[in-house]
């Protein structure tokens, strides 16, 4: 889409509205021409030009100049894509060429039959196939007309779908205007398909989860659930990405000449990359006979877990499009194309039982237990069921047989019950109204699909809330697990988060598996735990809805824990990425008398809590740098290498993006590594250079 030439001259042009201290209407045009041209590299290519700060500014300066002056606003504006207020309705919509589904291929046999027919329909010895991944979202169809986004909709039954153009406008590798009219074309529909990569769905997840809320099964159901939400700035948080593969129709402007059908190849993914979408043109491959495309399929499949998005299968497509029109198709799909479908991640198994587990929050989730099953390389004997409703939902019985699904690196999940398998002695799963530990009565708020234990005296929860404070991520007890945590809570030796650090170890001596030296190293562990920064013990506290990103937040915003106490809602709430649901819990976690009565034992037992980081990161070499580490480093822990990045005023960031200025690599990198590589402002340096930076604060 981008010459060498226009790309320098876009770069130059956005390097001068970032110097100016003010931006004005005159600028308008250059300002739209600058951010359109960022979305591209950063949404399209992988390839980020300037930071996100100066994107930022950049838009709002472009959003000032528009609110100043509402006449000067153009549907394709950058700003255009938010909608203010929520969609009400999915008015049903015809498509202009009916979306058929493919045929599905399973082996080798299959697309040789494929190609026998192919050959035989078009009297050829041989015809050229192009190859391209068929990604697992959702399918959607774009109608462009005189060069401007004008719909956007669902699959749907193949004829008609819902209408979701204000969802559609959030995904920003979708154009809102595309020059199609240099070719000659009014309006043109293309074939796409919405996804979630696979990074950005386990983060999403991972909110939900610390919510509270059921984990997504899949991406695919996430991206297509997605298209359907209400409130298009929730859908614009989701970061949904969209590859788009055909051109289903268009129509030519008066007087522009019938271009000559050419390849799929040439007329649909080259075209429509040029013009700036993301399509498979890099992921696709065309070979003359089938052979060279049974053989891509394969090895397509072996590296599936590697891609950064899931995919199901390949699809193959007749490249010449005469001879696409030669072939035609039947009343269900083309004939000049099939799907290569790859192994299914699912299996069917029995549900044995269900146990009900209490968290550290009092939430009570149901587990299924089930007859031990191989799916997607590992054995699968047990699936969260999530909730009441969930069960509903499902239909789900002891003694189904249950379809499971496990996608990627997805948590396994039940897809459905097989209700037609049904004997007769299956029994109806009955939720608990008691606390299955304790036997309190419980609760559900409004609104809420979780019931609760509200007893805070419930010895599971006070078990989890010590096993959670220990554990790696919080406050990294080593030697301390849970099942001497739950030992030690049985024996009565430990009944709350304090007695971590007032139990008299000495008194165990002798009991299996504690001798002397298992004593000290436990007791170094327990006094080391001590010194552990901030957002360690503010995460390790268990506050509902506060992960480790959560925690760091209110560590940065203070000077010593008991800071919080005074915070109001409105306080909370002006930090960063921390909103009501947030804020109400961590307000009424402080406000809490029990609670603030731990937290100053724990201070007398010697525990920190000042942000000293804060007080540390306030100089030093690295500041304003932010770093990440991956991989296993040669003589640095993580850990370590950290504390020195934050100790010479850097900052560590849990992800990469174009906010990341430095991943350090170590053995074994994986996705971060992958995913820096296409972000040219991100410097991947080894811990060797690491080493010598620091030498050189």
């Amino acid at each position: 889409m981008y010459s060498p030439q226009s790309t320098k001259k876009l770069q130059q042009l956005t390097e001068a509205l970032i110097a100016k201290k003010e931006l004005g209407p005159a600028d308008i045009a250059g300002l739209r021409d600058a951010l359109r041209f960022h979305e591209y590299r950063y949404y399209v290519m992988n390839d980020p030009m300037i930071s996100d700060t100066e994107y930022d500014r950049l838009f709002k300066s472009l959003e000032k100049i528009e609110a100043a002056d509402p006449s000067l606003i153009k549907p394709d504006s950058p700003t255009q894509r938010v909608a203010k207020g929520l969609t009400r309705e999915f008015p049903t919509v015809q498509h202009l060429v009916p979306m058929l589904s493919l045929e599905n291929s399973y082996d080798a046999d299959d697309l040789n039959d494929f190609d026998r027919k192919a050959r035989e329909l078009s009297g050829l010895n041989e015809i050229e196939y192009c190859v391209e991944p068929k990604f697992d979202g959702g399918s959607i169809s774009l109608v462009y007309e005189n060069d401007q986004l004008v719909r956007g909709a669902t699959r749907g039954d193949g004829v008609q779908g819902d209408e979701v153009t204000t969802n559609i406008r959030q995904i920003r590798s979708i154009p809102l205007s595309a020059e199609f009219s240099s070719l000659g074309l009014q309006t043109v529909e293309i074939r796409g398909e919405v996804l979630i990569n696979k990074e950005n769905f386990r983060q999403y997840n991972e909110k939900l989860m610390e919510e509270g809320i059921p984990p997504l099964a899949n991406p695919r159901n996430a991206a297509a659930g997605t298209l359907r939400i209400k409130d298009p700035k929730e859908v614009a948080k989701r970061n949904l990405e969209v590859f788009v593969y055909h051109v289903s129709y268009y129509s030519l402007i008066k007087g522009a000449q019938t271009p000559e059908p050419l390849t799929h190849h040439d007329s649909s993914l080259a075209m429509l990359w040029q013009l700036g979408f993301r399509a498979p043109f890099k992921e696709k491959k065309t070979f003359n006979g089938i052979e060279g495309v049974i053989q891509y399929c394969h090895d397509f499949e072996a590296k599936r877990d590697g891609l950064p998005y899931e995919i199901d299968g390949m699809v193959i497509k007749v490249n010449d499009l005469g001879l696409q029109d030669k072939l035609g198709m039947t009343s269900h799909h083309p004939r000049w194309a099939i799907a290569y479908k790859f192994k299914a991640r699912q299996a069917i198994t029995t549900l044995i039982d269900v146990d009900y587990q209490v968290g550290r929050t009092g939430a009570v989730t149901p587990v299924a237990k089930l007859e031990p099953v191989a799916v997607g390389g590992v054995t699968v004997s047990s699936i969260s069921i999530h909730n009441e409703e969930y069960i509903k939902e499902k239909d789900l019985h002891i003694g189904d047989q249950v379809l499971i699904e496990r996608a990627g690196d997805v948590i396994p999940q039940i897809v459905r019950s097989l209700g037609e398998k049904r004997k007769g002695d299956e029994k109806k799963i009955r939720f608990p109204h008691n606390c299955p530990v304790c036997e309190s009565k419980l609760f559900k708020e409004e609104g809420e699909a979780v019931w609760r234990c509200i007893n805070i005296d419930c010895p599971a929860q006070a078990v989890e809330r010590i096993i959670h404070f220990a554990s790696k991520d919080a406050m990294d007890i080593r030697g301390f697990g849970e099942a001497i945590i739950r030992k030690f809570y049985e024996m009565k030796f430990l009944k709350d988060i304090p007695g971590i650090y007032s139990m008299a170890l000495s008194k165990i001596e002798g009991l299996e598996g504690f001798g002397k030296k298992s004593i000290e190293n436990l007791t170094k562990s327990i006094e080391t735990s001590k010194k552990q920064p901030l957002h360690r013990l503010i995460y390790a506290l268990g506050i509902r809805f506060v992960g480790e990103t959560t925690a760091k937040t209110l560590a940065q915003a203070i000077e010593h824990l008991t800071d919080l106490e005074k915070f109001s809602m409105e306080d909370l709430q002006a930090l960063e990425d921390i909103g009501p649901k947030v804020a109400g819990s961590v307000h009424h976690f402080f406000s809490n008398k029990t609670n603030r009565e731990m937290i100053k034992h724990l201070e007398e037992l010697g525990l920190t809590l000042k942000n000293e980081k804060k007080q540390l990161s306030s100089g030093g070499n690295f500041t304003g740098l932010t770093f990440l580490f991956t991989g296993t480093l040669p003589t640095l822990k993580r850990s370590d290498a950290e504390k020195i990045v934050e100790n010479n005023g850097g900052q560590i960031l849990t992800g990469v993006s174009a906010k990341l200025n430095y991943l350090v690599v170590g053995e074994d990198a994986g996705s971060k590594l992958e995913k820096a590589k296409k972000i040219n402002t991100v410097r991947i340096i080894s811990e060797e250079e690491f080493l010598s930076m620091v030498e050189r604060s």
